[in-house]
């Protein structure tokens, strides 16, 4: 069993399309994604929400993640938009916390949002409250969030590069050939 640093590292340059971009961002991935995974491994439900932008990943993950040709268990992922279609109607901080009540009650077993998007979103109100939360914050520096350039004319591809990324982490994590210890 590889420790997920290596493995990450060893995934990277294994992978035919252009993404030796991620080697040097790397150390800043891996305790993000080892902590994602981890949640997963627990049972924790993924809840998805973008920014408009990047909406197009979301229906992206949405029809992938779960395909049956995986050949492994299928994973507790959904878009929050689709469970609470109101969310860009959350103003006050007691809107946000009813909310995070319902999600609580909805997934006993836990639950942790996966955003993708501009930092200055108004979703961002309900995703900054929790570090715990898998963030790919574009163009905006924020702490335990992975950062993505807006202007790079390769966003797209590096979101779908990192997707990628992402779920060969998963299946390795489920399958134990890595160990998620730093």
């Amino acid at each position: 069993m590889q420790q997920l640093l290596n493995w990450t590292l060893e995934t990277i340059r294994l992978e035919e399309s252009s993404f030796s971009w991620m080697e040097e961002h790397r150390y800043d991935w891996t305790p993000l994604v080892k902590s994602a995974v981890s949640k997963v491994l627990d049972g924790q439900t993924i809840l998805m929400v973008t920014d408009e932008d990047s909406r197009w990943f979301s229906r992206y993950v949405s029809t992938r993640i779960n395909s049956l040709k995986s050949g492994r268990p299928l994973l507790s992922c959904y878009s929050l938009l689709s469970v609470f279609p109101n969310l860009s109607t959350l103003n006050t901080t007691q809107d946000i916390e009813l909310l995070e009540d319902m999600l609580d009650i909805s997934y006993p077993n836990g639950y942790f949002i996966w955003y993708i998007g501009r930092g200055d979103h108004q979703f961002t109100k309900l995703v900054f409250r929790n570090d715990e939360n898998f963030m790919w914050v574009i163009d905006e520096q924020m702490p335990n969030s992975f950062t993505l350039r807006g202007s790079d004319p390769l966003l797209d591809i590096k979101l779908l590069q990192l997707y990628k990324l992402f779920n060969l982490t998963i299946d390795a994590a489920l399958f134990s050939q890595v160990d998620l210890e730093l």
